[in-house]
């Protein structure tokens, strides 16, 4: 199962999301038997039109038995999110805004 979650996207890449994985809700587009070269193929259409858009993201996630937790996964667009793994499983990190300060942090 390949699962595209989509924030402030643009139509044009709503409407090519919706070409060839089905919207299960706003925004959310799967595909149940979406090979890896089709699956590649419309992670670099939408490499391409995010940095010509320059805003919105995108999470995609398919099941790949080689990954952390048998879940691949990648991110484009804003915010950023930074990708670890971490004993087995996948972390997403967010980092915080320039000039940030917690008041709840020591230090």
């Amino acid at each position: 199962m390949t699962v595209v979650v989509t924030r402030d996207a643009a139509p044009r890449v709503r409407g090519f999301l919706a070409s060839c994985m089905l919207e299960i809700a706003p925004g959310v587009y799967t595909s149940p038997k979406m090979t890896r070269a089709i699956r590649d193929r419309v992670w670099s259409v939408l490499v391409d039109w995010m940095l010509e858009i320059g805003s919105g993201g995108v999470v995609l996630t398919w099941f790949d038995p080689a990954e952390p937790g048998g879940q691949g996964l990648l991110t484009l667009g804003i915010p950023p999110k930074e990708l670890h793994t971490y004993d087995g499983i996948h972390l997403v990190r967010t980092p915080l805004p320039e000039g940030f300060e917690d008041p709840d942090l020591p230090g």
